[in-house]
C-alpha cells in the first residue's frame, strides 16, 4: 500500500516594507511582509490569498495588529 500526498501549499513573499511603530517585546523595528499563499491539489490551484504579516526585525516574533 502506497500513500502519496498530492496536496501542496506554496507561500511566496511579494514585498517587504518598514512599518511604523516598534515591537512591544524588544523595541525593535517592525517589518511588513506581503505574502501570497496558494494551495494546490494535483497541480490544480484551489485556494489563493494575499496577506500582510508583521514581524519584528530583532526578535523575529510575528506581531498582530489590534
Amino acid at each position: 500500500m502506497c500513500l502519496v500526498f498530492v496536496c501542496d501549499e506554496d507561500e511566496r513573499v511579494l514585498a517587504r516594507q518598514i512599518a511604523p511603530g516598534a515591537c512591544p517585546y524588544c523595541g525593535g523595528m517592525v517589518q511588513a511582509l506581503d505574502v501570497e499563499k496558494e494551495w494546490r491539489f494535483c497541480f490544480v490551484p484551489l485556494y489563493f490569498k494575499a496577506k500582510r504579516k508583521y514581524f519584528c526585525t530583532i526578535c523575529a516574533r510575528r506581531l498582530t495588529i489590534q
